[in-house]
């Protein structure tokens, strides 16, 4: 998918039609958001969960859902980022297509 660099969009702060930036957000990781949340791997794996030999309990086995292609898509949707040239405030897209890769141009 092809996206062109600058397109014209409605600004909800502007309240009118102006140029805009079209960017993509940097894709986070699994366990970025709360690091050290009550079951994340990082937490568990400090406090020694995970060290030495034997039996890990839940963590021995993997998730269902990674045992089989269950619920696989093969596409991620897109999510990009409009800054206004005016105002210079950024807004998302309200909803994502989805595409396999994704170029500005």
């Amino acid at each position: 998918m092809k996206i062109p660099k600058t397109v014209k969009r409605h600004c909800p702060y502007c309240k009118k039609h102006t140029e805009h930036t079209v960017s993509q957000s940097k894709k986070k990781g699994q366990g970025s958001v709360h690091t050290q949340s009550r079951s994340s791997k990082t937490r568990l794996r400090l406090r020694g969960s995970w060290r030495g030999h034997g039996n890990q309990g839940r963590f021995s086995r993997p998730p269902i859902g990674s045992r089989k292609m269950s619920g696989k898509k093969l596409t991620k949707k897109t999510d990009l980022r409009y800054t206004c040239k005016v105002c210079g405030k950024q807004h998302n897209q309200s909803k994502g297509k989805r595409a396999k890769k994704v170029e500005i141009i």
